[in-house]
């Protein structure tokens, strides 16, 4: 048996993590997939449910913001629970246990006020003389 999947979509929130009763971090947040369509329609999409745990977790609520592309590797679990009227709720999500971040986001990126060891990073050439070269 198989239960095995696969989605690259937006974040439609951000992430919100939350902490067990053991201490266990747990993280959920919505994608958006986009729906194949036919020429000239709409454009449709999906909006599926992802839950983290542990590490995974951690790493998600630090680096995923609303909008942010990801792809998302996991099992489709379907859950149910007697909410507060005594009906019972069925939740479909997907368990991720891989989530790539596609796309780099400001924090991740180097801040201006913080100096760089890239002798290269301002665009200046440098001045190198011929004795410091080791050939």
């Amino acid at each position: 048996m198989l239960n095995r999947a696969i989605l690259i979509g937006r974040l439609t929130r951000d992430p919100e993590m939350r902490y067990t009763p053991n201490g266990i971090a747990t993280t959920s947040f919505t994608i958006a997939c986009d729906r194949p369509v036919a020429q000239g329609k709409e454009k449709e999409a999906d909006f599926i449910p992802i839950v983290t745990w542990r590490g995974l977790a951690e790493n998600c609520a630090n680096y995923l913001k609303k909008g942010r592309l990801c792809a998302v590797e996991g099992r489709i679990q379907v859950r149910n629970y007697e909410n507060n009227e005594g009906k019972r709720v069925y939740v479909t999500e997907v368990v991720a246990d891989n989530v790539r971040f596609l796309e780099r986001g400001e924090q991740q990126e180097r801040p201006a006020d913080k100096p760089s060891n890239d002798p290269f990073s301002d665009g200046k050439p440098i001045s190198i003389d011929e004795s410091d070269l080791p050939f």
